[in-house]
């Protein structure tokens, strides 16, 4: 596995892949003066496929390279991560503060109209026990359409973002949450505001959107202890850093992103 040496306090953040850019330019936003280091573990894209244990063994070696180049701070920014591997990684290490990502479903209680909320959310996330306990603790009498979307992001991965067959794709995932009358829906993949007027035009503009991604960095701005050393922003992939290169920019619109391979040493089964 390569060690980078640590080069000062930083923010450490992960994603399955290019989804948790969303939660990187809130961060961006509302800590301009921190030092961030990201990390798109896009060989192992998409985790809503993958078991919990593949999920939690790919969150602790992330975490650990983060680590090592400085992090005392992680931010997950990840829904599926969350849901399977943040409990862990707090519990190997204690003294670090952790924000994860999760559907707003307290936010969605307060939002909805007529009690009928959807969650558009990966298999791995739609089928978690977090996300139940989620559930149970805050939906009261409302109801809940839990929908697990496969499919979507390997098309965001691939950097599709308005095909004909990610609008299908889209439409099909949506209709459970249509034939539920519901007047909410929450996106619970970071991936998944990416494509957002997609979601908005399955549904109808009459079903309110909700996401997290703001809710996120201000729980990390609120634990953060900012200091005095210069800004700066790494990302690393563990896939092509080309592609993920060319990614940033033709969705992004930063202008020649650097961005460094890294490679670990443990592996997760084929699909």
């Amino acid at each position: 596995m390569q060690i980078a040496l640590p080069t000062g306090r930083e923010i450490g953040v992960f994603d399955s892949g290019v989804g948790g850019f969303t939660v990187l330019r809130e961060l961006q936003a509302l800590l301009p003066t921190a030092r961030l280091r990201y990390l798109a573990d896009t060989a192992y894209a998409p985790y809503g496929g993958r078991s919990p244990d593949e999920i939690r063994a790919r969150s602790f070696a992330i975490t650990e390279h983060l680590i090592a180049c400085g992090a005392e701070m992680i931010v997950v920014a990840c829904n599926t991560a969350t849901a399977h591997a943040i409990e862990a990684l707090r519990a190997r290490w204690p003294a670090l503060p952790f924000v994860g990502t999760e559907p707003g479903i307290k936010p969605a209680v307060a939002a909805t109209r007529i009690g009928r909320i959807g969650l558009l959310a990966t298999p791995a996330t739609a089928a978690s026990e977090r996300l139940r306990a989620l559930i149970a603790r805050h939906i009261g009498d409302r109801q809940v359409v839990v929908q697990g979307c496969a499919g979507v992001v390997d098309h965001i991965e691939a950097g599709d973002l308005d095909s004909p067959a990610l609008r299908t794709l889209v439409q099909r995932h949506c209709e459970p949450l249509l034939a539920a009358g519901v007047d909410t829906a929450l996106l619970g993949c970071t991936h998944y505001p990416l494509i957002e007027p997609l979601w908005q035009a399955a549904l109808g503009i009459e079903v309110k959107l909700l996401r997290i991604e703001t809710a996120v960095a201000r729980r990390a701005l609120d634990l953060w202890i900012s200091s005095a050393e210069s800004p700066s922003l790494e990302i690393e992939t563990s896939g092509d850093p080309d592609v993920l290169r060319h990614w940033i920019v033709r969705v992004l619109g930063w202008r020649e992103p650097q961005v460094q391979q890294w490679r670990s040493s443990v592996r997760a089964s084929g699909r």
